[in-house]
């Protein structure tokens, strides 16, 4: 799936991971120790790289990067 391994890629630049460690159960605050801005940062990070808007109130219900993931395909998908 591009969309999960383009948002390892980013999620790793941001966060200063290894993207081989990034599974798509794991959620951004607490096993990845991102803070909200990070996560914003990925998203944004995210919305260049694919040329897609995500809408606000979805990111802010986002918790896990497979949870990531499938919110960009799906705007990959409407766009």
């Amino acid at each position: 799936m591009e969309e999960l391994e383009k948002l390892k890629e980013i999620t790793a630049g941001v966060l200063n991971l290894d993207p081989n460690e990034i599974r798509p159960e794991m959620t951004f605050l607490e096993d990845l120790g991102a803070d909200s801005l990070d996560v914003f940062q990925i998203i944004m990070d995210l919305e260049d790289a694919f040329g897609v808007k995500i809408e606000q109130d979805k990111v802010e219900k986002i918790s896990t990067v497979g949870e990531a993931a499938e919110l960009i395909k799906a705007a990959v998908a409407g766009a």
